[in-house]
């Protein structure tokens, strides 16, 4: 692709948007209404969810991560009285890439491969990622061709002025952002500390806006509030969904939700920092989030 071409694939898309999602669901609470945010919205049409690896306090390794994000993926869809797409659950790699050129097979990277294929670079599939990117990576190092066929939005590494890339969704995996941000996909980066981490709720909003909406609701509220009160222990909180931000920028026609900026792609490094080169191909930054504007569609979508 021409960075004109690129360029072009990376405004907001306008109409019903056909898109996928990969998540590591079971690492975090705001992964759960990323999720729901898709499912629910009017302008989406959700084609697939893939189960991605992680690695934390809540697994035993990539795989257990992945499988318990596979199972709250369903566990979400039951709430939400959507049966009827969890057939198009997929579950993800089982670990992480080994190097740049050596794809992991999973159920969710040749879906990806085949789903993407039916598109093209006029009418592209929107893949929005919310974990580590292994099986994006995966699904491109298999079929190259995919690249110019797709828009990836990815939540990961901070912002460029943050002084390290240590974020849990790249840190885990650095070959795979390499993969990615080398690809030459028309790609939207969504920074976690320093852009996205403004993206917070407190209880009391949660609270006011969602108690008693309907069960979805009813288990996010109840679940960020008590995760994030045995953190705080009786002090101030406030809990960053900064997930949503990812999907939400599918949504942001008038920039009414974020703000962004095209830069050449910068090169995520092994030693946790950015390296930069004004050759590399053209990508979208969004640098700025309009929290207030981005919640009150939230709540409204869930709500319905």
């Amino acid at each position: 692709m021409t960075d004109c071409e690129r360029l072009k694939n990376l405004r907001v898309p306008v109409g019903r948007v056909d898109c996928v999602l990969d998540t590591d669901a079971y690492n975090e609470i705001d992964d759960q209404y990323a999720i729901a945010l898709l499912v629910k919205h009017e302008k989406i049409n959700l084609r697939a969810l893939y189960a991605c690896p992680f690695s934390n306090g809540l697994s035993s390794g990539p795989e257990d991560g992945m499988e318990k994000s596979y199972g709250e993926i369903l566990h979400l869809l039951t709430l939400m009285g959507r049966e009827d797409m969890k057939e198009n659950v997929y579950r993800g790699s089982r670990g992480y890439l080994p190097d740049e050129k050596t794809p992991l097979d999973s159920p969710a990277a040749r879906h990806l491969c085949e789903l993407a294929g039916q598109y093209t670079r006029e009418t592209p599939l929107y893949v929005v990622s919310i974990g580590c990117i292994t099986n994006v990576a995966s699904a491109l190092l298999a079929d190259p061709s995919i690249a110019e066929k797709i828009v990836v939005v990815w939540l990961g590494g901070h912002a460029l002025n943050w002084p390290d890339t240590a974020e849990f969704n790249m840190v885990q995996d650095i070959s795979a952002a390499r993969v990615v941000f080398g690809s030459g996909c028309p790609l939207v980066q969504l920074p976690c500390m320093g852009v996205v981490s403004s993206f917070y709720v407190t209880g009391p909003e949660l609270r006011y806006w969602l108690d008693g909406a309907n069960p979805l609701c009813d288990y996010l509220t109840a679940h960020t509030v008590e995760a994030a009160e045995q953190y705080a222990k009786g002090r101030v909180w406030s809990r960053v969904i900064w997930d949503v931000t990812a999907a939400a920028w599918l949504l942001n026609d008038g920039d009414r939700f974020m703000r962004a900026e095209v830069i050449h792609a910068p090169i995520p490094n092994y030693d946790r920092h950015y390296s930069f080169d004004n050759g590399r191909h053209l990508m979208l930054y969004v640098s700025h989030i309009n929290r207030d504007a981005l919640l009150e569609e939230l709540f409204r979508v869930l709500k319905k």
